[in-house]
């Protein structure tokens, strides 16, 4: 059984499930999925910025009406929920937590627990924070231990 730690900050879709399960063929896969409410008022400008560089203007104008911090639990419990669901509506192991502190320090933590085999982040693109090498990925590459993929949301949820 291969062992996957998921790294998410939204619901998954339905390719992003597809994409996921079958990235190891045949081989059975164990899901750990970590969803990281939205954040603070720096992330929302970097969010921003993102949707700006992406051509999507009336996305950067509501990132103020996207619930954050207490009000995004709910939100990001709800999200993460579905997202176990759909995994295991595919036939494989799934379990969900949310982070609650630091989000590397929780990955950290949960594929020593787990023995992982690798980590996925699977995100929308974060333009500002991939050209510093300051989004999840690149910084949970020198963390970690194991491999660490880095895949694009195929769609918006």
């Amino acid at each position: 059984m291969f062992t996957s730690v998921l790294m998410i900050e939204k619901a998954l879709t339905s390719a992003d499930v597809e994409f996921v399960t079958t990235l190891h063929g045949d081989e059975p896969v164990t899901f750990h999925v970590l969803l990281q409410p939205r954040g603070d008022q720096a992330d929302r400008l970097l969010r921003a910025i993102d949707d700006i560089a992406l051509g999507e203007i009336d996305e950067a104008v509501r990132e103020g009406e996207t619930p954050e911090g207490a009000a995004a639990q709910d939100v990001g419990r709800q999200a993460l929920d579905v997202s176990v669901q759909a995994l295991r509506a595919t036939g494989s192991r799934a379990e969900g937590r949310l982070v609650e502190d630091h989000p590397l320090d929780a990955l950290k933590s949960l594929v020593a627990e787990a023995s992982a085999d690798e980590v996925i982040v699977l995100t929308d693109p974060h333009y500002v924070e991939e050209f510093f090498h300051r989004d999840w990925a690149s910084r949970a590459r020198h963390k970690v231990g194991v491999p660490v993929l880095k895949l694009f949301s195929h769609s918006k949820a």
